[in-house]
């Protein structure tokens, strides 16, 4: 598969009822996790599927990647959790990332989740699960080596292995952190934290270690140790921000075209008469919206046969109009599709004009359009 690959996907075109239509290239996830496979080495990959596999559908990347070989899987909650277990079956390990919220730890037993334990707290409840229900409860231990968000600080960690009770009833099968500046390689964090690291994992009982997210891969083997955790750099978001990006992409968002006109000089456009044309305008309006996650304030464009379409005006809730005068007359009618995400300008692109992230982007997509999905195993 090359870059280019998910524009050149045949896809059935069945009639699209909805207004916009959400493509999901599930090879695409399985070349990106092969891809990462092979610059780890030795080192296993896990797959991260919070938030619903960043959007796009928990379910379908981690079938996509267990037929892989990936065993291992980050979601972020409980619930999460609960319901990749009734998807994929007993088989994999999935760790809550955010811990086990006071009250759901036997829901989270009777699921076979393992916890990753961020505080003292934490761990004590998690002890007390496995006293409860009289079983080897598997966690993770997060200890934090500065990003100062989640995980046990030092004082913590060294509170924990003076007890020797700590772990009891607890099988410790991974020791974890998370880098904060891993998107920067000359970052003096990163060494700073990967140093904490050792310093903090030497203090706990013997297990696999695992530090490196998406751009933590590319840090270098140092940062691999026995686990890596990607999930952006699975869904096609560049983990090397600044340089190409070694993934290949795997999503493309079209919108339907509703309506075309044609405008004459000194005419309002959207809310707010914004815009106010200069000379006679070609017109389109599609179906997007910032209720579709798609933000008010996006400079972006469409884009139909590789020509630029403009925004022209504001987005609205459930529309946006674009400048279609660069086409030839007639090129659009309704019921046509437009690129959003695509070919012509990617999801990192999308998300520069939007002043954020693609994690954002991805994340923010509703669920008013049409799912499609290749390569589902």
């Amino acid at each position: 598969m090359n870059q280019i690959s998910l524009e050149h996907r045949a896809v059935a075109q069945e009639p699209v009822a909805e207004g916009a239509v959400l493509t999901i290239d599930l090879d695409a996830v399985r070349e990106n996790y092969r891809r990462l496979k092979a610059r780890l080495g030795a080192t296993r990959c896990a797959g991260v599927v919070k938030a619903d596999g960043y959007g796009l559908g928990a379910v379908h990347v981690a079938r996509a990647l267990a037929a892989e070989g990936c065993d291992t899987f980050f979601v972020a909650h409980v619930g999460e959790g609960v319901s990749l277990r009734d998807a994929i079956g007993a088989g994999p390990t999935i760790y809550v990332l955010n811990g086990v919220p006071p009250g759901a730890e036997r829901d989270a037993a009777s699921s076979g989740l393992a916890a990753v334990i961020n505080s003292l707290e934490q761990l004590s409840a998690w002890r007390k699960a496995a006293r409860d229900t009289g079983l080897k409860l598997p966690a993770a231990v997060q200890v934090d080596s500065g990003m100062s968000r989640l995980g046990m600080p030092a004082s913590q960690v060294a509170s924990a292995a003076s007890d020797p009770q700590a772990f009891e009833g607890i099988a410790v099968a991974l020791v974890m952190s998370h880098l904060a500046c891993a998107d920067e390689p000359a970052h003096p964090a990163n060494e700073a934290q990967r140093v904490a690291f050792e310093q903090l994992r030497a203090m706990l009982p013997p297990a696999p270690a695992s530090l490196a997210n998406s751009s933590g891969i590319f840090l270098g083997t140092a940062f691999h140790h026995q686990l890596a955790r990607p999930g952006a750099a699975l869904y096609g978001i560049n983990p090397t921000p600044g340089r190409d990006n070694p993934m290949l992409p795997v999503v493309r968002l079209e919108a339907k075209v509703i309506q075309t006109r044609s405008v004459s000089e000194g005419v309002g456009i959207g809310y707010g008469h914004t815009v106010i044309t200069n000379d006679a305008t070609a017109l389109a309006t599609i179906s997007l919206g910032y209720a579709d996650g798609w933000r008010r304030r996006a400079a972006a464009s469409a884009y139909v046969d590789g020509v630029r379409l403009p925004f022209i005006g504001r987005v609205s809730m459930d529309s946006i109009i674009l400048d279609i005068s660069d086409l030839p007359e007639g090129r659009l009618h309704a019921g046509d599709m437009v690129e959003m995400i695509g070919p012509s300008q990617t999801l990192d692109e999308v998300a520069g004009f939007s002043g954020t992230i693609a994690y954002e982007v991805l994340t923010s997509l509703g669920h008013r359009f049409q799912r499609r999905y290749l390569g589902e195993p």
